[in-house]
């Protein structure tokens, strides 16, 4: 039976609290089957969070969960992004996500259209007030722009919902989990999908159990 998914969550591999094992173990009893750790990387640690959550995945199949080694490319100038998206899925990367140009942090004028506009991006995190341009290029490249329920960054959610849905991006649902408080349940990721404003047709269909084997995946 496919439970719920999330690929963008973080644990002592960088700035989260739990272990990566805790963490798959905590989602496993909440009901989820598909399971990305994706902690925030640059040029400096690369190499190394993927090789230990890929060293991971054969204890995550004793929970039952599929866990995807995932990477969020965090706060590096866009010129780079392209270079480290394409070495990560090289050095084994399942997912790789970039850390958006959210109102809550100084990120980097030029992120999002980086990240859209590269073939080995397969998330757009917490893209903030995301331009229409930049929208539409990731609706041609089926980049995944993020409706997050993390505080700060959720405060566009509803912009996100509002393009994306005008220009055809798809959206996905997602914690942003740092903490076990942050991971959510069914009934919050209903809550945080209809909260951004998404009618109950699309967040079933962004919810779906299948959304956690697409083809990206």
């Amino acid at each position: 039976m496919i439970g719920m998914y999330d690929f963008h969550c973080h644990s002592t591999l960088s700035d989260g609290d739990m272990l990566p094992i805790e963490m798959v173990r905590r989602m496993a009893v909440l009901g989820y089957s598909t399971v990305a750790i994706s902690d925030h990387v640059d040029a400096t640690n690369l190499l190394e969070v993927i090789g230990a959550v890929n060293r991971l995945k054969k204890s995550a199949s004793l929970f039952d969960v599929n866990l995807l080694c995932g990477v969020e490319i965090t706060h590096v100038p866009p010129e780079e992004i392209m270079g480290i998206a394409r070495e990560a899925k090289e050095m084994g990367a399942d997912v790789v996500l970039v850390h958006g140009e959210t109102v809550v942090e100084p990120v980097a004028p030029g992120t999002n259209h980086a990240a859209v506009s590269c073939p080995d991006v397969d998330i757009l995190a917490h893209p903030g007030l995301i331009s229409r341009e930049d929208a539409q290029i990731a609706a041609d490249h089926g980049v995944y722009l993020e409706i997050t329920s993390r505080n700060g960054h959720n405060r566009t959610n509803g912009h996100v919902v509002m393009v994306g849905r005008e220009l055809g991006c798809e959206l996905i649902v997602q914690s942003d989990a740092h903490e076990p408080r942050d991971l959510l349940n069914k009934e919050s990721r209903w809550l945080v999908a209809r909260g951004a404003g998404l009618t109950e047709e699309e967040a079933l269909r962004v919810l779906s159990p299948e959304r956690s084997i697409f083809h990206r995946f």
